[in-house]
Protein backbone atom coordinates (compact mmCIF):
# COMPACT_ATOMS: atom_id res chain seq x y z
CA UNK A 1 0.00 0.00 0.00
CA UNK A 2 1.31 3.43 -0.96
CA UNK A 3 0.25 5.26 2.19
CA UNK A 4 -1.69 4.55 5.37
CA UNK A 5 -4.79 6.60 6.06
CA UNK A 6 -5.12 9.02 8.97
CA UNK A 7 -8.31 9.70 10.90
CA UNK A 8 -8.17 13.45 11.51
CA UNK A 9 -11.72 14.22 12.64
CA UNK A 10 -14.62 12.50 14.38
CA UNK A 11 -18.18 13.22 15.46
CA UNK A 12 -21.23 11.20 16.42
CA UNK A 13 -24.73 11.25 17.86
CA UNK A 14 -25.81 8.03 19.55
CA UNK A 15 -28.16 7.18 22.40
CA UNK A 16 -26.70 8.71 25.57
CA UNK A 17 -23.62 9.86 23.62
CA UNK A 18 -23.37 13.18 21.78
CA UNK A 19 -19.64 12.88 21.11
CA UNK A 20 -16.95 10.22 20.65
CA UNK A 21 -15.69 10.97 24.16
CA UNK A 22 -19.11 10.31 25.70
CA UNK A 23 -19.45 7.13 23.65
CA UNK A 24 -16.06 5.87 24.80
CA UNK A 25 -16.84 6.71 28.42
CA UNK A 26 -20.05 4.69 28.13
CA UNK A 27 -18.06 1.75 26.77
CA UNK A 28 -15.52 1.93 29.60
CA UNK A 29 -18.29 2.17 32.19
CA UNK A 30 -20.20 -0.68 30.50
CA UNK A 31 -23.30 1.48 30.28
CA UNK A 32 -26.19 0.15 28.23
CA UNK A 33 -28.65 2.49 26.55
CA UNK A 34 -31.43 0.00 25.85
CA UNK A 35 -34.85 0.93 27.16
CA UNK A 36 -38.50 0.37 26.33
CA UNK A 37 -39.35 1.87 22.96
CA UNK A 38 -41.20 5.17 23.62
CA UNK A 39 -44.82 5.30 22.38
CA UNK A 40 -44.13 8.21 20.03
CA UNK A 41 -41.79 5.89 18.09
CA UNK A 42 -43.79 2.65 18.33
CA UNK A 43 -47.09 2.04 20.08
CA UNK A 44 -46.46 -1.32 21.72
CA UNK A 45 -50.18 -1.74 22.37
CA UNK A 46 -50.57 -2.03 18.60
CA UNK A 47 -47.50 -4.08 17.75
CA UNK A 48 -46.35 -6.17 20.73
CA UNK A 49 -47.13 -9.80 21.45
CA UNK A 50 -45.09 -12.14 23.66
CA UNK A 51 -45.97 -14.91 21.20
CA UNK A 52 -43.41 -14.79 18.39
CA UNK A 53 -45.83 -16.50 15.99
CA UNK A 54 -48.53 -13.81 16.25
CA UNK A 55 -48.89 -12.17 12.82
CA UNK A 56 -47.78 -8.53 12.42
CA UNK A 57 -46.35 -8.32 15.94
CA UNK A 58 -42.94 -8.09 17.56
CA UNK A 59 -42.01 -9.92 20.75
CA UNK A 60 -39.28 -7.41 21.66
CA UNK A 61 -39.94 -4.13 23.48
CA UNK A 62 -36.40 -2.76 23.89
CA UNK A 63 -34.30 -0.47 21.71
CA UNK A 64 -31.49 2.06 21.99
CA UNK A 65 -33.13 5.38 21.16
CA UNK A 66 -31.76 8.89 20.71
CA UNK A 67 -33.66 11.27 22.96
CA UNK A 68 -33.81 15.05 22.89
CA UNK A 69 -32.05 15.60 19.57
CA UNK A 70 -33.08 18.63 17.51
CA UNK A 71 -31.62 19.75 14.20
CA UNK A 72 -30.87 23.49 14.14
CA UNK A 73 -32.26 24.29 10.70
CA UNK A 74 -31.79 28.03 11.30
CA UNK A 75 -28.04 27.61 11.81
CA UNK A 76 -27.86 25.52 8.63
CA UNK A 77 -30.10 27.96 6.72
CA UNK A 78 -32.61 25.25 5.81
CA UNK A 79 -36.11 26.51 4.86
CA UNK A 80 -38.97 25.08 6.90
CA UNK A 81 -40.56 23.47 3.85
CA UNK A 82 -37.31 21.75 2.88
CA UNK A 83 -36.75 20.55 6.43
CA UNK A 84 -40.22 19.02 6.66
CA UNK A 85 -39.89 17.36 3.25
CA UNK A 86 -36.80 15.32 4.13
CA UNK A 87 -36.29 12.40 6.46
CA UNK A 88 -34.59 13.30 9.74
CA UNK A 89 -31.73 11.00 8.71
CA UNK A 90 -30.74 13.65 6.15
CA UNK A 91 -30.43 16.37 8.76
CA UNK A 92 -28.75 14.25 11.41
CA UNK A 93 -26.12 13.20 8.86
CA UNK A 94 -25.53 16.80 7.77
CA UNK A 95 -25.21 17.93 11.38
CA UNK A 96 -22.70 15.23 12.35
CA UNK A 97 -20.73 15.65 9.12
CA UNK A 98 -20.35 19.35 9.93
CA UNK A 99 -19.13 18.55 13.43
CA UNK A 100 -16.63 16.02 12.11
CA UNK A 101 -15.24 18.55 9.63
CA UNK A 102 -14.96 21.14 12.38
CA UNK A 103 -13.15 18.65 14.59
CA UNK A 104 -10.71 18.02 11.73
CA UNK A 105 -9.93 21.73 11.43
CA UNK A 106 -12.31 22.49 8.56
CA UNK A 107 -15.07 24.53 10.26
CA UNK A 108 -17.98 25.02 7.87
CA UNK A 109 -15.79 23.35 5.25
CA UNK A 110 -13.22 26.16 5.27
CA UNK A 111 -9.82 25.08 4.00
CA UNK A 112 -11.07 21.93 2.31
CA UNK A 113 -9.89 21.03 -1.18
CA UNK A 114 -13.49 21.15 -2.38
CA UNK A 115 -12.81 19.57 -5.77
CA UNK A 116 -11.07 16.62 -4.10
CA UNK A 117 -13.30 16.05 -1.06
CA UNK A 118 -15.95 13.35 -1.15
CA UNK A 119 -18.69 11.91 1.05
CA UNK A 120 -19.29 8.17 1.47
CA UNK A 121 -22.23 7.29 3.68
CA UNK A 122 -23.61 3.98 4.89
CA UNK A 123 -27.41 3.82 5.08
CA UNK A 124 -30.23 1.34 4.59
CA UNK A 125 -33.78 2.34 3.59
CA UNK A 126 -33.23 6.07 4.35
CA UNK A 127 -35.26 6.32 7.59
CA UNK A 128 -38.58 5.66 9.22
CA UNK A 129 -39.95 9.19 8.87
CA UNK A 130 -40.04 9.29 5.08
CA UNK A 131 -41.53 5.78 5.03
CA UNK A 132 -44.30 6.94 7.34
CA UNK A 133 -45.02 10.01 5.21
CA UNK A 134 -45.73 7.81 2.19
CA UNK A 135 -48.85 6.67 4.06
CA UNK A 136 -50.47 9.89 2.85
CA UNK A 137 -50.52 8.45 -0.67
CA UNK A 138 -52.32 5.31 0.52
CA UNK A 139 -55.52 7.24 1.22
CA UNK A 140 -57.39 6.03 -1.91
CA UNK A 141 -56.96 2.42 -0.76
CA UNK A 142 -58.12 3.24 2.77
CA UNK A 143 -61.07 5.13 1.33
CA UNK A 144 -62.19 2.18 -0.81
CA UNK A 145 -62.01 -0.27 2.10
CA UNK A 146 -63.94 1.99 4.49
CA UNK A 147 -66.50 2.96 1.85
CA UNK A 148 -67.21 -0.69 1.05
CA UNK A 149 -67.83 -1.48 4.72
CA UNK A 150 -70.12 1.52 5.20
CA UNK A 151 -72.18 0.50 2.17
CA UNK A 152 -72.69 -2.92 3.80
CA UNK A 153 -74.07 -1.12 6.86
CA UNK A 154 -76.65 0.69 4.70
CA UNK A 155 -75.22 4.17 5.17
CA UNK A 156 -76.60 6.71 2.73
CA UNK A 157 -74.38 8.23 0.06
CA UNK A 158 -74.47 11.59 1.82
CA UNK A 159 -73.49 10.03 5.15
CA UNK A 160 -70.64 8.12 3.53
CA UNK A 161 -69.30 11.16 1.68
CA UNK A 162 -69.42 13.35 4.79
CA UNK A 163 -67.74 10.70 6.90
CA UNK A 164 -65.01 10.06 4.34
CA UNK A 165 -64.34 13.78 3.93
CA UNK A 166 -63.74 14.13 7.67
CA UNK A 167 -61.73 10.91 7.80
CA UNK A 168 -59.47 12.04 4.96
CA UNK A 169 -58.55 15.19 6.85
CA UNK A 170 -57.81 13.20 10.01
CA UNK A 171 -55.86 10.54 8.12
CA UNK A 172 -53.64 12.94 6.15
CA UNK A 173 -53.03 15.48 8.91
CA UNK A 174 -49.87 13.84 10.37
CA UNK A 175 -48.18 13.62 6.97
CA UNK A 176 -46.81 16.62 5.01
CA UNK A 177 -48.08 17.24 1.50
CA UNK A 178 -46.05 15.76 -1.31
CA UNK A 179 -44.05 18.53 -2.98
CA UNK A 180 -41.12 19.08 -5.29
CA UNK A 181 -38.61 18.22 -2.55
CA UNK A 182 -40.36 15.17 -1.13
CA UNK A 183 -38.73 12.60 -3.40
CA UNK A 184 -35.20 13.86 -2.78
CA UNK A 185 -35.93 13.99 0.95
CA UNK A 186 -37.00 10.36 0.99
CA UNK A 187 -34.07 8.85 -0.89
CA UNK A 188 -30.95 7.46 0.75
CA UNK A 189 -28.62 8.49 -2.08
CA UNK A 190 -29.37 12.16 -1.52
CA UNK A 191 -28.21 12.06 2.11
CA UNK A 192 -24.59 12.13 0.95
CA UNK A 193 -25.54 14.49 -1.87
CA UNK A 194 -27.06 16.94 0.59
CA UNK A 195 -23.77 17.10 2.51
CA UNK A 196 -21.88 17.72 -0.74
CA UNK A 197 -24.38 20.40 -1.67
CA UNK A 198 -24.11 22.21 1.65
CA UNK A 199 -20.30 22.27 1.72
CA UNK A 200 -19.83 22.61 -2.08
CA UNK A 201 -17.90 19.35 -2.27
CA UNK A 202 -17.16 18.09 -5.78
CA UNK A 203 -15.19 14.90 -5.18
CA UNK A 204 -18.30 12.72 -5.29
CA UNK A 205 -20.95 11.80 -2.79
CA UNK A 206 -22.84 8.53 -2.61
CA UNK A 207 -24.57 6.15 -0.24
CA UNK A 208 -23.55 2.53 0.31
CA UNK A 209 -25.95 -0.15 1.50
CA UNK A 210 -24.28 -3.31 2.73
CA UNK A 211 -26.74 -3.90 5.58
CA UNK A 212 -24.90 -3.98 8.92
CA UNK A 213 -21.53 -3.35 7.26
CA UNK A 214 -22.64 -0.20 5.41
CA UNK A 215 -20.62 2.34 7.39
CA UNK A 216 -17.49 0.15 7.34
CA UNK A 217 -17.92 -0.22 3.59
CA UNK A 218 -18.00 3.57 3.41
CA UNK A 219 -14.71 3.75 5.31
CA UNK A 220 -13.07 1.03 3.20
CA UNK A 221 -14.11 2.62 -0.08
CA UNK A 222 -13.04 6.05 1.16
CA UNK A 223 -9.61 4.69 2.04
CA UNK A 224 -9.28 3.12 -1.41
CA UNK A 225 -10.21 6.42 -3.06
CA UNK A 226 -7.58 8.25 -1.02
CA UNK A 227 -4.87 5.72 -1.85
CA UNK A 228 -5.79 5.87 -5.54
CA UNK A 229 -5.53 9.67 -5.52
CA UNK A 230 -9.17 10.15 -6.45
CA UNK A 231 -9.75 12.09 -3.22
CA UNK A 232 -7.59 14.16 -0.89
CA UNK A 233 -10.14 14.31 1.95
CA UNK A 234 -13.01 11.92 2.61
CA UNK A 235 -15.98 12.08 4.94
CA UNK A 236 -17.02 8.52 5.76
CA UNK A 237 -19.68 7.27 8.12
CA UNK A 238 -23.22 6.09 8.50
CA UNK A 239 -26.68 7.08 9.70
CA UNK A 240 -29.63 4.93 10.75
CA UNK A 241 -33.01 6.06 12.08
CA UNK A 242 -35.28 3.09 11.43
CA UNK A 243 -37.17 1.92 14.49
CA UNK A 244 -40.51 1.42 12.78
CA UNK A 245 -42.88 -1.56 12.34
CA UNK A 246 -41.35 -2.55 9.00
CA UNK A 247 -37.91 -3.24 10.44
CA UNK A 248 -38.85 -4.27 13.98
CA UNK A 249 -41.49 -6.78 12.95
CA UNK A 250 -39.38 -7.91 10.01
CA UNK A 251 -36.45 -8.69 12.31
CA UNK A 252 -38.78 -10.32 14.83
CA UNK A 253 -40.10 -12.72 12.20
CA UNK A 254 -36.56 -13.83 11.37
CA UNK A 255 -35.99 -14.54 15.07
CA UNK A 256 -33.09 -12.07 15.13
CA UNK A 257 -34.38 -9.86 17.98
CA UNK A 258 -33.52 -10.67 21.57
CA UNK A 259 -36.67 -11.32 23.62
CA UNK A 260 -35.06 -9.73 26.68
CA UNK A 261 -31.37 -9.00 27.26
CA UNK A 262 -28.83 -8.80 24.46
CA UNK A 263 -25.91 -11.17 25.11
CA UNK A 264 -23.06 -10.45 22.72
CA UNK A 265 -20.42 -13.21 22.35
CA UNK A 266 -22.31 -15.31 24.90
CA UNK A 267 -23.20 -18.98 24.66
CA UNK A 268 -26.74 -17.98 25.67
CA UNK A 269 -27.09 -15.31 22.98
CA UNK A 270 -30.61 -15.13 21.55
CA UNK A 271 -30.60 -12.10 19.28
CA UNK A 272 -29.86 -8.39 19.17
CA UNK A 273 -31.65 -5.23 20.24
CA UNK A 274 -31.97 -2.45 17.64
CA UNK A 275 -30.62 1.06 17.94
CA UNK A 276 -30.06 4.25 15.99
CA UNK A 277 -27.46 6.93 15.49
CA UNK A 278 -24.94 8.61 13.22
CA UNK A 279 -21.17 8.77 13.08
CA UNK A 280 -18.61 10.33 10.74
CA UNK A 281 -14.84 10.32 10.48
CA UNK A 282 -12.65 12.56 8.32
CA UNK A 283 -9.90 10.73 6.46
CA UNK A 284 -6.71 11.91 4.75
CA UNK A 285 -3.55 10.28 3.50
CA UNK A 286 -1.14 10.04 6.42
CA UNK A 287 1.62 12.08 4.78
CA UNK A 288 -0.85 14.85 3.91
CA UNK A 289 -2.14 14.97 7.47
CA UNK A 290 1.44 15.27 8.76
CA UNK A 291 2.31 17.95 6.23
CA UNK A 292 -0.73 20.00 7.27
CA UNK A 293 -0.08 19.41 10.98
CA UNK A 294 -3.51 17.83 11.49
CA UNK A 295 -4.22 16.04 14.74
CA UNK A 296 -4.30 12.31 14.11
CA UNK A 297 -6.59 10.06 16.15
CA UNK A 298 -5.55 6.80 14.52
CA UNK A 299 -4.00 5.31 11.39
CA UNK A 300 -5.69 2.79 9.11
CA UNK A 301 -3.21 0.37 7.53
CA UNK A 302 -5.50 -2.19 5.96
CA UNK A 303 -9.07 -3.01 5.03
CA UNK A 304 -10.78 -5.88 3.31
CA UNK A 305 -14.15 -6.55 1.68
CA UNK A 306 -15.76 -9.90 0.91
CA UNK A 307 -19.13 -11.58 0.52
CA UNK A 308 -20.44 -15.04 1.35
CA UNK A 309 -20.96 -16.29 -2.18
CA UNK A 310 -23.72 -18.88 -2.27
CA UNK A 311 -24.08 -19.05 1.51
CA UNK A 312 -27.18 -17.93 3.37
CA UNK A 313 -28.56 -14.63 2.10
CA UNK A 314 -28.83 -13.16 5.62
CA UNK A 315 -26.66 -15.60 7.59
CA UNK A 316 -22.99 -14.67 8.08
CA UNK A 317 -20.53 -17.35 6.95
CA UNK A 318 -17.18 -17.97 8.63
CA UNK A 319 -15.47 -18.48 5.28
CA UNK A 320 -16.57 -15.07 4.00
CA UNK A 321 -15.56 -13.32 7.21
CA UNK A 322 -12.11 -14.92 7.18
CA UNK A 323 -11.66 -13.85 3.57
CA UNK A 324 -12.21 -10.18 4.41
CA UNK A 325 -9.92 -10.40 7.46
CA UNK A 326 -7.12 -12.02 5.46
CA UNK A 327 -7.43 -9.34 2.78
CA UNK A 328 -7.25 -6.59 5.41
CA UNK A 329 -4.17 -8.04 7.10
CA UNK A 330 -2.48 -8.66 3.77
CA UNK A 331 -2.98 -5.03 2.83
CA UNK A 332 -1.81 -3.85 6.26
CA UNK A 333 1.35 -5.92 6.09
CA UNK A 334 1.25 -7.44 9.57
CA UNK A 335 -0.34 -10.62 11.03
CA UNK A 336 -3.31 -10.83 13.44
CA UNK A 337 -1.20 -11.96 16.42
CA UNK A 338 0.51 -8.54 16.50
CA UNK A 339 -2.79 -6.73 17.19
CA UNK A 340 -3.56 -5.98 20.83
CA UNK A 341 -7.19 -4.87 20.63
CA UNK A 342 -10.13 -6.11 18.58
CA UNK A 343 -13.69 -4.93 18.06
CA UNK A 344 -16.34 -7.02 16.36
CA UNK A 345 -19.83 -6.91 14.96
CA UNK A 346 -21.87 -7.88 18.01
CA UNK A 347 -25.05 -9.28 16.52
CA UNK A 348 -25.88 -11.27 19.63
CA UNK A 349 -27.03 -14.21 17.52
CA UNK A 350 -25.69 -17.77 17.55
CA UNK A 351 -24.29 -17.53 14.02
CA UNK A 352 -23.17 -13.90 14.21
Amino acid sequence: MKSPIAIVGMACQYPDAKSPIELWENVLAQRQSFRQIPPQRLNLADYFSPNSTTPDRTYSTQASVIEGYEFDRIAFRVPKSTFESADLAHWLALDIAAKALSDAGFPQGEGLPHDMTGVLLGNTLTGEFSRANVMRLRWPYIKRIVEAELIKKDWTEVQINNFLADLEIQYKSPFPEIGEETLAGGLSNTIAGRICNYFNLKGGGYTLDGACSSSLLAVANACSSLVAGDLDVALAGGVDLSLDPFELIGFAKTGALAPEEMRVYDIHSAGFLPGEGCGFIVLMRYEDALAQNRKIYAIIHGWGISSDGNGGITRPEVEGQLLSLNRAYRKAGFPPHTVAYFEGHGTGTNVG
